[in-house]
C-alpha cells in the first residue's frame, strides 16, 4: 500500500480494461487518477466507482485542444503532473491489413492515434513536471510493435515508433529526472477480446504463449504501477514485455509443445 502515496496521475484510454485496472490499482496505492477517455461518460462512471481520489473527463487524443484541456484539468485539479500514461492506441482490423490491401486513410489515422497522440500528451506534460522536479511517463505499445505479423502493419509500425520515441524522451529529458519507459502486452483477456474473439482464437492464442494462460488487465497494471513508483527510480528507455512469454520462444515450440503432448 501508499507505493504511489501523493502521485499525481493521468491515464489516456482509463474508462475500461487495461487502463481501468491501472486506474484503480493506482489509486489503491495513494495515487490521484484522472481518468481521461473518449467516452466521456464512461470516464466519469469508472471515477465514481473507483473511490474519492479518481476523476474521469472526455478526451480525444487525436486532438491537440482536447489533449491540451485535459492536461490543463489536472494541473488545476491536482496542481501538476507527477505520471502520464499514453494509454490509448489500435487500429481497425479491417482496412489495417497487409501492405497491398492497407487503406492509406487508416494508416494515416494509426500513427495520429498511437505515435502522435503520445508525442502531443508528452510535449504537454513535460513542462509541468520539470518544473516539479521530474515525472514518469509511461507508453503502452504492443508486441506488435516487436516483430512482423501478416495483418495490422500500420498498427506494428506505429507502435514500434512509440517504442523508438520512449528510448528518445528517455534521453532527452532524464538529466531533468523525467523517466520514460513503455509496457509492451501481448494478449490480454479485455472486454474487446473477450467480446470479439471467439474462444477458439483465444485457446489458439494461449497455445503460442509460454505460460498456459492469457494476461489478465490487473498484469498491465501492476507493471504500469511500477513504472510510476519510485520503485522505478533507475529505470528508463525500456520497454517491459509482458506477453506470457509469448516473443521469448522459438516461433515453432508451440507446435513441437503439442507433439510432446501426444
Amino acid at each position: 500500500m501508499n507505493r504511489l502515496q501523493n502521485k499525481r496521475v493521468v491515464i489516456t484510454g482509463a474508462a475500461s480494461g487495461i487502463g481501468r485496472a491501472a486506474a484503480q490499482l493506482m489509486v489503491a496505492e495513494g495515487a490521484r487518477v484522472l481518468i481521461a477517455d473518449l467516452n466521456a461518460d464512461a470516464a466519469t462512471r469508472a471515477a465514481s466507482e473507483i473511490g474519492d481520489n479518481a476523476l474521469g473527463i472526455g478526451v480525444d487524443v487525436m486532438d491537440e485542444s482536447s489533449v491540451a484541456t485535459m492536461i490543463d484539468h489536472a494541473v488545476a485539479e491536482f496542481g501538476g503532473i507527477d505520471v502520464l500514461c499514453n494509454h490509448v492506441g489500435g487500429s481497425n482490423p479491417r482496412k489495417d491489413l497487409d501492405l497491398l490491401r492497407l487503406d492509406l486513410a487508416e494508416w494515416d489515422k494509426t500513427m495520429v492515434l498511437n505515435a502522435r497522440s503520445t508525442v502531443v500528451a508528452s510535449r504537454l506534460a513535460l513542462p509541468h513536471m520539470i518544473a516539479d522536479g521530474g515525472g514518469s511517463i509511461i507508453n503502452t505499445v504492443s508486441v506488435a510493435g516487436l516483430a512482423g505479423d501478416t495483418l495490422q502493419c500500420a498498427y506494428g509500425a506505429a507502435k514500434a515508433a512509440v517504442i523508438r520515441l520512449t528510448q528518445y524522451i528517455a534521453t532527452q529529458y532524464g538529466r531533468n529526472n523525467v523517466r520514460c519507459n513503455a509496457v509492451a502486452p501481448g494478449a490480454i483477456m479485455t472486454p474487446a477480446l473477450r467480446d470479439n474473439l471467439p474462444a477458439e482464437a483465444i485457446d489458439d492464442i494461449r497455445s503460442h504463449n509460454a505460460l498456459d494462460l492469457i494476461g489478465d488487465p490487473e498484469d498491465i497494471g501492476w507493471a504500469m504501477v511500477y513504472l510510476a513508483s519510485d520503485e522505478s527510480r533507475y529505470m528508463t528507455g525500456q520497454t517491459l514485455v509482458l506477453d506470457g512469454g509469448l516473443t521469448a520462444q522459438s516461433p515453432i515450440a508451440a507446435s513441437r509443445r503439442r507433439l510432446l503432448d501426444q
